[in-house]
C-alpha cells in the first residue's frame, strides 16, 4: 500500500477508522484539540516524536507507520527484511520452534495477506488432495479454506466456518484499511455460500470458539485454534508474521491426531527450515 497522501490526511482516516473524534485523539496524546486539526489540515508538520505518539495512541501498524514518516518527509523508522535476513535468526528459529513444537497437531505461519509462509508436517494431512493452484505459492490460506475446489466440500460446518473466516477477515479490514485484503473479502464473499450459511446467525452457543471440521484422511477431525503474533516487533515484516495453532476440539480428533504423530519420523533439520513467503 503506496499512498502519496499528505501526513495529515492519512493521520485523519486513521482517527475516524479508530471512530475517534479530533477531541479524543487530543486527550489520548495530551495535546490540544487544536494541535491535532493543526496537523490534519497540514497547517502544521508533526516531529517525528509526535507523529509516533499519535501512531501509537492509534495502533497504527508498523508498515503504515513508515508511510507516516515518509508522508511528513521523514525516514522510515522500522526495518523490513525477509524472514531468512540474518537480523531475524532468533525469530526465525522462534516461529519455527513453536510450529514444530507444535506437533501432532497443525500449526502455521502466514502474512499479512495469509499467504502461508510456513507449516509443521501435521497439516498435510489437512490439504491432502488440494488442486496445485489453490497451494502455488503464495498459498493463501483462506483462500484454500473456502474457494469451491478447495476445504470446502470437505469442511463438516462449512456455513459457521466461512461467517467466521469473512467476520474475521472484516475486522481485519477494519483495522488495517489494506486493499489487498478488501479485495481477498470481495473474491471469498462471491463463492458460492452453502446452504446453512446466514452472515447474520451467531456461531452456536454450544461452543466456546467456532470449530473447524473436516473430513481427512485421517478421519472427521475437529480443532479449536489460537493465533501467536510477536509482542514486541521493531521490524515490518516480522509485525505482520501470526502463527495459527490448531487444538484438538473433541477427544476424538486427539485420538486421531496422537496416532499421526506416532507415526511421524525424527525430522530432517534441512526439510523441516522454514520457507519465506515474501
Amino acid at each position: 500500500m503506496n499512498d502519496q497522501r499528505p501526513v495529515g490526511e492519512l493521520l485523519r482516516d486513521w482517527r475516524r477508522r479508530r471512530r475517534l473524534t479530533q477531541f479524543d485523539l487530543a486527550g489520548l496524546a495530551q495535546i490540544s484539540t487544536r494541535h491535532v486539526s493543526f496537523i490534519e489540515t497540514g497547517r502544521s508538520l508533526p516531529s517525528r516524536a509526535m507523529l509516533l505518539r499519535l501512531a501509537d495512541r492509534l495502533d497504527v501498524p508498523l508498515r503504515e507507520r513508515n508511510q507516516l514518516m515518509t508522508a511528513a518527509g521523514l525516514a522510515p523508522m522500522y526495518s523490513e527484511r525477509s524472514l531468512d535476513h540474518p537480523a531475524l535468526h532468533e525469530a526465525h528459529a522462534a516461529i519455527e520452534l513453536v510450529l514444530y513444537g507444535h506437533e501432532p497437531h497443525p500449526a502455521l505461519a502466514v502474512d499479512r495477506h495469509w499467504n502461508l509462509i510456513a507449516h509443521n508436517r501435521a497439516v498435510a494431512p489437512l490439504l491432502a488432495g488440494l488442486p496445485d493452484f489453490l497451494l502455488a505459492r503464495p498459498a493463501n490460506v483462506l483462500r484454500a479454506s473456502l474457494h469451491p475446489e478447495g476445504l470446502a466440500t470437505r469442511i463438516v460446518n462449512p456455513g459457521e466456518w466461512r461467517a467466521h473466516i469473512l467476520h474475521r477477515l472484516r475486522h481485519q479490514i477494519d483495522t488495517t484499511g489494506d486493499p489487498v485484503l478488501q479485495a481477498l473479502y470481495e473474491e471469498l464473499a462471491a463463492y458460492p455460500a452453502p446452504e446453512d450459511y446466514d452472515e447474520t446467525e451467531l456461531p452456536s452457543s454450544l461452543h466456546v470458539a467456532v470449530p473447524f471440521r473436516l473430513r481427512s484422511e485421517l478421519g472427521e477431525l475437529a480443532f479449536i485454534s489460537t493465533t501467536t503474533v510477536f509482542g514486541t516487533p521493531m521490524d515490518v515484516t516480522l509485525s505482520e508474521v501470526a502463527i495459527e495453532s490448531f487444538f484438538p476440539a473433541d477427544a476424538a480428533t486427539a485420538q486421531a491426531m496422537r496416532a499421526f504423530g506416532a507415526s511421524l519420523t525424527p525430522d530432517d533439520p534441512a526439510q523441516g527450515r522454514m520457507r519465506d513467503g515474501h
